[in-house]
């Protein structure tokens, strides 16, 4: 993958929104009274968010909107693949935790790529809420936004799913498995 964000061409922008669109209406229980003309009008207006969207997509997110915050006029949408995004796996939390890794050091981190992508790592709340709207990460984990108190002690947190119950864990940050990416959000 060259970059992550990059500028759509008219073909992209239309199929993207196509993928959305059709995303959008074949999981409703995931934005009940939203309405797509809506979104869609918000996400013509800004090039920036699409490609961000894109890059959510292509790395195997499957973003959709799940919510519209009415204080600050935003769609919420975040990364709903059943497992955690096959293209953001095998990176550690963030650059200082890459940075510290002496010993085989993964390709990235979870913070930087999150940035690249112009998304915010999900936090505690924002990822039991999305286990609210389906069952995710079974198989899986993803990193979430870690209080900076426990970054700075050298942790982080992730969260999955096992037997019909949300867990959330912590381990150092420099750590990374193949079963563990990260889901972001991104404010529209």
């Amino acid at each position: 993958m060259d970059t992550i964000r990059t500028t759509l061409t008219l073909e992209q922008k239309a199929s993207l929104i196509d993928v959305l669109h059709n995303r959008f209406e074949e999981n409703l229980s995931r934005h009940k009274d939203l309405d797509w003309k809506a979104i869609e009008k918000r996400l013509t207006q800004d090039p920036e968010k699409l490609s961000s969207l894109f890059a959510m997509d292509r790395t195997g997110g499957e973003p959709d909107v799940i919510g519209y915050d009415e204080t600050s006029d935003v769609y919420l949408f975040v990364d709903c693949s059943a497992e955690s995004p096959v293209g953001r796996r095998s990176l550690c939390y963030d650059q200082v935790a890459l940075e510290n890794r002496k010993k085989n050091p993964p390709t990235g981190s979870a913070g930087s790529l999150a940035a690249e992508m112009g998304i915010e790592l999900l936090d505690e709340e924002q990822y039991r809420n999305l286990q609210k709207l389906g069952v995710f990460d079974v198989k899986s984990s993803s990193w979430i936004r870690t209080p900076e108190s426990m970054r700075k002690l050298g942790g982080a947190l992730f969260g999955d799913c096992r037997y019909d119950r949300v867990f959330i864990y912590h381990n150092g940050a420099d750590s990374y498995y193949a079963s563990r990416g990260f889901r972001g959000v991104l404010r529209v």
